[in-house]
């Protein structure tokens, strides 16, 4: 099966045929008429949010802020994590009707990369999740308790600040990306950029086969944020735990029988190498979507083996794309494929000149927003370079096929040259993911004396591997690699180790694994 899955297609947005654009608090709003008591999100053991508590809550912290002097078009920075979902959930709507603009950041950055965020987007305020602190720098700070408590009315002056006028292009949201191939930049989104394709009817509602959407994706992050624009208008509670463990999600998956779950390849393999899949029910999952990066074929028929009676299905794109993306169903005669464009979004292949190219020819993936696109910001020059009349460089090298489907060939900035080689790292990793005993893969360049670079490997054992399975040793993991890739694709160095480099969105940051083998290869290592 193929193409994009019924339970994923969106309905006309509120933009078709006339209707006006929505701004993502007017949404709320309509939500909150229509369902005031539904649930819109529930964290693990920290409590649920319905839709009139999300409108209402969030109102009395715009109030607050606007009592504190922020005015329309100030940045103010949103430090929590995951077991502050909810509170996050109703500072980013309260800092949107101030109008504002939200700038999420996870309790997983490490306080110099807060520092600078804050710093580059001139933040006035940080408002901070339970326990944490926020970064130096000139912004007064506050949690959504004290922001909210100063706005009751039975203790707030008579006439209180205005709320200010939010239109659909106004700036709503400062994301940063995750930095794995140098510092993080601010990616801008518009109103209308977030609540492209949201649903107003609720007999639309997306994700319809599901009470229940189970996510663990970290706050900060792309992926977190489509998780909140879902809790927003999708049909399903969204779920999430206060803290991803193989063994808790499991057991959300039990309790709440959730129809749909999202996860990244790391949580995925984590699940499955604890064999959780064989101890708990996970027969109400209908879909499976892995997002963040892009699941490796062996990955995949996994997954598929593991939750049987679900779609698994791939989701390509980035924080600067979106809501551009692929979508792809999981199909045994296309495993490696990242499948069409979805939402309205275009697809197109380029040389280095930005030409188009035909399909089977490998170039630049670059995608077309289906609606305002997004910039970075305050960086006019790095947004020239990546988003041009509504295309946006996703940074990937890859290729479509005849029939319009994505192959990533690699990262641009991954490629290895070895020789007169260009190696993709990515096909290399799908390789290495076929062995029994490697749970996850990571291959990097190396320097070289003589072909300027070779393949490292940083491969994690399974925790529980099948008994005869082939050893990892450097001799036999090139071995058992032999008859699936060509010589120059054989890494000259493998390193096993206990966990891979992660950035708070789940991706390898491959930069810090050449240090972890030392530095160059020797010459003498050509050929063996």
């Amino acid at each position: 099966m193929t193409g994009t899955p019924r339970t994923t297609r969106t309905p006309r947005t509120p933009r078709t045929r006339g209707v006006p654009a929505l701004t993502v608090p007017e949404l709320l709003r309509l939500r909150a008429e229509q369902e005031p008591e539904g649930v819109a999100m529930i964290v693990e053991g920290h409590g649920t949010l319905t839709f009139a508590e999300w409108d209402r809550r969030s109102a009395a912290l715009a109030a607050g802020l606007a009592g504190r002097g922020v005015a329309p078009g100030d940045r103010v920075a949103l430090h929590f994590g995951s077991r502050d979902w909810i509170d996050f959930a109703v500072a980013f709507f309260g800092v949107l009707k101030a109008g504002a603009v939200a700038v999420p950041m996870s309790d997983r950055l490490a306080p110099a990369e807060l520092r600078y965020m804050a710093g580059h987007c001139a933040a006035s305020a940080v408002l901070l999740g339970r326990d944490l602190t926020a970064p130096e720098g000139e912004h007064w700070t506050a949690t959504p308790a004290e922001l909210e408590a100063g706005s009751d009315p039975e203790t707030a002056p008579e006439t209180g600040p205005e709320t200010p006028r939010v239109r659909p292009g106004d700036l709503a949201q400062i994301l940063y990306t995750s930095g794995t191939t140098g510092r993080p930049k601010g990616v801008g989104a518009s109103h209308a950029n977030l609540a492209y394709g949201c649903v107003t009817q609720p007999k639309h509602r997306r994700f319809a086969h599901s009470r229940h959407l189970l996510h663990a994706f970290p706050i900060g992050t792309n992926a977190g944020q489509t998780m909140l624009m879902n809790a927003l208008d999708a049909r399903p509670a969204v779920l999430t735990p206060a803290r991803f463990t193989p063994g808790r999600f499991a057991r959300l998956i039990e309790t709440y029988r959730p129809g749909t779950v999202f996860l990244v390849p790391s949580m995925a393999i984590e699940l499955l190498d604890a064999g959780l899949h064989e101890r708990h029910d996970m027969s109400s999952v209908v879909l499976l979507g892995s997002a963040a990066a892009a699941l490796p074929p062996a990955l995949s028929e996994r997954l598929s083996a593991a939750f049987p009676n679900a779609t698994v299905t791939n989701y390509y794109t980035s924080t600067e794309a979106a809501p551009a993306q692929t979508i792809m169903i999981y199909d045994r005669t296309r495993p490696a494929a990242l499948g069409r464009p979805a939402f309205g979004g275009s697809l197109r292949i380029t040389d280095e000149e930005g030409n188009p190219l035909p399909p089977g020819e490998t170039g630049e993936v670059w995608m077309r927003s289906p609606t305002a696109t997004r910039s970075y910001y305050g960086d006019a020059e790095a947004s020239a370079r990546s988003f041009r009349d509504g295309w946006v460089r996703m940074g990937d090298v890859g290729y479509v096929d005849a029939d319009g489907y994505l192959y990533l060939v690699d990262r641009e900035s991954d490629v290895v040259k070895s020789g007169a080689f260009k190696v993709s790292t990515l096909q290399v990793e799908a390789a290495l993911h076929e062995h029994p005993g490697i749970a996850e893969a990571a291959v990097f360049g190396l320097p070289h004396p003589v072909l300027g670079s070779v393949l490292g490997a940083a491969i994690v054992p399974r925790t529980a591997a099948q008994p005869e399975s082939p050893g990892l040793s450097e001799s036999e993991v090139r071995a058992f690699l032999m008859d699936r890739l060509a010589w120059h694709e054989l890494p000259e160095r493998v390193l096993v180790v206990d966990s891979l480099p992660r950035n708070q969105s789940g991706k390898v940051i491959k930069k810090e694994l050449p240090a972890l083998l030392g530095g160059s290869v020797s010459s003498t290592t050509e050929g063996e």
